[in-house]
């Protein structure tokens, strides 16, 4: 019996919202087939944050492993889907069901993802939530927003956080349509040597 997937990835496209500043994604044919071209070839140009992705220790550390560096057993496994759309400004822990041994705990803020337009009051995790989230054995935290902490934050308290506990990070994700509970976890980064970040297609499959 084949289980069902769900996409949790965001289609990357012209005009696809990033964070303020960074790079526009950009797409362009280099080889058309309608022009004699045996083949269809194109170029992309976009940041290592587009889309769903996965931080690298060195986004957040100088010197910290780059994303082809690290172990990809986090990205792939059992997970805990926790709907904290009640939660205010941060997940606290307060805003954390039972994890029943949970190694991998993906958050859902929006009500309906903001495809089109970026939001800069996006809900963060705290970072005692990270710590707590961390003695309990967790290796991965994955968020719908475009970080785990506020977007004016300076001091990174969450992503300094996830670098004591050594715990990886995905940010962008999709979870709209996912009910809470578990599922299997597949979003692997792309080996992008030097790189700060990845890309990911996200899913998550039901678990038999």
């Amino acid at each position: 019996m084949s289980r069902v997937i769900h996409d949790i990835s965001q289609r990357l496209r012209p005009n696809i919202p990033v964070w303020p500043g960074d790079t526009p994604f950009g797409g362009k044919q280099t080889w058309k087939m309608a022009k004699g071209s045996p083949v269809n070839v194109s170029r992309l140009t976009l940041s290592t944050h587009t889309g769903a992705h996965a931080d690298a220790p060195l986004h957040y550390s100088e010197g910290a492993p780059d994303i082809a560096s690290v172990d990809l057993e986090p990205y792939l496994g059992e997970c805990l889907v926790v709907d904290a759309r009640l939660a205010v400004d941060a997940i606290e822990e307060v805003d954390l069901p039972n994890l029943n041994g949970a190694e991998r705990v993906l958050f859902r803020t929006y009500d309906s993802f903001p495809h089109e337009a970026w939001q800069a009051g996006f809900t963060a995790i705290s970072a005692d939530t990270i710590r707590w989230l961390a003695l309990h054995g967790v290796k991965l935290v994955g968020i719908d927003t475009p970080s785990i902490d506020p977007q004016e934050s300076k001091t990174m308290d969450a992503h300094k956080a996830v670098l004591a506990a050594d715990i990886r990070v995905l940010e962008g994700l999709v979870l709209d349509d996912i009910e809470p509970g578990r599922y299997e976890l597949i979003a692997l980064p792309l080996p992008i040597v030097g790189g700060d970040a990845s890309p990911v297609r996200a899913v998550l499959r039901d678990v038999l």
